[in-house]
């Protein structure tokens, strides 16, 4: 399949990887232009390998968006780990992101040993978050990132620094990963930005949604799972509803305590945010309906990770 004359037609999958808050998330929202992977100040927000889809008239592109890689603490986060590594080994290409306003640290010479050792997927480097830096600094993080390839002995296919959140040089990242993408056919249907069941991204946007405001250890200890999602019935077709119940999981009951908020003032807060995401995301009104559980110590429990999807 060809785009044009003499401009063959690509298609992949391409994830991104890097520590915890390196702009991974953001990244893949604007590449996607609408938002299927949820972003926070917090490390470690994303839990799960979202794919999302980019449609081109030469190409299609498949962002993996991916958990940031770390020295895990529990059995969350080891499996977490194992994400990242099972994705990597299943791509065609592997975009490391690193920050241009923090120096190359051990977290990232850690990934970049790992990466190291895979030797048949072409690695980019992706200099993220360009606008919270001078242009002194980026250049700094340009030339500390080639070198730490000659160190490691990573050929990088590209280095090239980008801003999501302004926009910047991201047609010029689209157009390099999609160039490093092997030939062949469109692999999802035209309009569709990811094969994430609506589930999931409505659990993640509730989570988001309680991530925002909490602090310390709070945020690796919340989870979220959709126990329903269905019409309400006896609507009129012009006016219909869609009712979601959502379970929030936390550790301790002191942290369900900080999550509701004094007279359930938070959880509010939390439900109205969400709920606006959701029915932009669903294109109908949500009546939402969210829950707090304890779950003990869930992040190091076997059985309550299964339960909860990890």
């Amino acid at each position: 399949m060809t785009s044009s004359e003499d401009q063959p037609y690509r298609s992949g999958f391409a994830c991104f990887v890097g520590r915890p808050n390196a702009g991974k998330s953001t990244l893949t929202n604007a590449l996607v232009g609408e938002k299927i992977a949820i972003t926070s100040s917090k490390p470690q927000t994303t839990r799960h390998a979202i794919r999302g889809i980019v449609h081109r008239a030469d190409g299609q592109l498949v962002l993996v968006d991916t958990p940031g890689l770390h020295r895990p603490r529990t059995l969350l986060g080891q499996r977490l780990n194992d994400v990242v590594r099972a994705t990597w080994a299943e791509v065609d290409l592997i975009g490391f992101c690193i920050p241009a306003d923090q120096k190359i640290g051990s977290g990232d010479r850690f990934i970049g040993a790992e990466l190291a050792r895979i030797t048949r997927t072409p690695k980019m480097a992706i200099v993220t978050k360009a606008d919270l830096a001078t242009p002194d600094q980026v250049a700094a993080q340009l030339a500390g990132i080639a070198a730490l390839g000659e160190e490691l002995d990573i050929d990088w296919a590209h280095i090239v620094p980008v801003s999501a959140t302004r926009g910047d040089r991201l047609d010029v990242l689209s157009d390099l990963l999609l160039s490093e993408l092997p030939e062949g056919p469109p692999l999802y249907p035209e309009g569709e930005l990811t094969d994430e069941p609506e589930e999931t991204l409505v659990a993640e946007l509730v989570r988001e949604a309680a991530l925002e405001g909490v602090r310390d250890e709070l945020p690796h200890s919340i989870a979220a799972v959709v126990e329903e999602m269905s019409p309400r019935e006896g609507r009129p077709a012009d006016k219909p509803l869609l009712d979601v119940y959502v379970n929030l999981y936390v550790e301790r009951d002191s942290q369900k305590a900080i999550v509701i908020g004094r007279g359930g003032s938070r959880l509010r807060q939390v439900g109205t945010k969400a709920r606006k995401q959701i029915e932009r995301l669903l294109g109908t009104p949500v009546y939402l309906d969210v829950h707090v559980k304890v779950a003990k110590d869930w992040q190091r429990d076997p059985r309550q990770l299964r339960k909860l999807g990890f």
